[in-house]
């Protein structure tokens, strides 16, 4: 059974030569939306702190807070990219990680090889991406370009390649930064049955997003982020969210 478990959990990035103007501060200070603080003798930004956060299976949590808040660290520490530097992290069950579907790609190795490549940084067995690979090749569309260099591909392939690799593999944790959108009118409507289909069957799907609709849509539990930090929300925040979620409710039918 998924679960994903952390306590008084915070992350710090160490700044080198930063030295203490305070211009360099307020400039990094406001890029990164983190806290600064010492310690022996290195500036370090904060950029989580305290979280604490207890997630099972049916879990649909959306995180909402400013750019510069701290959500897309949240899902890279959930995803393992960062460890915390101190607090408690614990996360049972496989991950899929969607942050970022085309970080990653090797622009040289053709569509072919970068499905391998992909494949086996998400932790499948050369046999389970090989078994894979024509349904995510016919996925993508791309047809004889997936036997081509990336490099030759359009900002439009490149995505469908990468959309078509990240979510074929299903997960009990899904990471999303944003909703999913691949650009491409023609593989939309498919992209977004596909998209459906993964996030249904998650045992947990985290997601962060600017959309209060899309949160309300999704997800049953919430966390504010700011500077880092959960924070309660105001009551104007509050009104928002419900109203998000009057919206997505379904209309209700009379019979006569």
């Amino acid at each position: 059974m998924a679960s994903i478990s952390l306590l008084d959990a915070s992350v710090n990035f160490p700044i080198y030569g930063a030295g203490s103007a305070s211009l360099k501060k307020t400039l990094a200070s406001s890029v990164t939306g983190g806290r600064f603080g010492q310690d022996t003798g290195v500036r370090v930004v904060q950029a989580l702190g305290n979280i604490n956060l207890e997630l099972k299976s049916g879990d649909r949590l959306g995180l909402i807070g400013h750019n510069g808040a701290g959500k897309s660290t949240l899902l890279r520490t959930l995803a393992g990219v960062y460890e915390p530097s101190s607090g408690e992290f614990s996360r049972t069950g496989t991950v899929a990680s969607l942050i970022d579907p085309a970080l990653g790609i090797e622009a040289d190795a053709t569509g072919v090889e970068n499905i391998m490549l992909r494949g086996l940084v998400m932790g499948m067995s050369k046999r389970q991406v090989d078994d894979l690979t024509p349904g995510i090749c016919e996925f993508s569309g791309l047809g004889d370009y997936v036997n081509m260099p990336v490099r030759t591909y359009s900002t439009g392939m490149l995505m469908r390649l990468a959309f078509a690799i990240s979510t074929s593999i299903e997960a009990d944790i899904l990471l999303m930064d944003e909703w999913l959108s691949v650009g491409d009118a023609e593989f939309t409507e498919k992209a977004e049955t596909r998209m459906k289909s993964v996030v249904a069957k998650s045992g947990i799907l985290v997601l962060a997003s600017h959309s209060l609709d899309l949160i309300a849509k999704e997800c049953n539990r919430v966390i504010y982020l700011e500077h880092g930090r959960m924070v309660e929300p105001t009551e104007a925040q509050v009104e928002a969210l419900e109203d998000a979620r009057a919206r997505a409710r379904p209309a209700s039918t009379t019979t006569v």
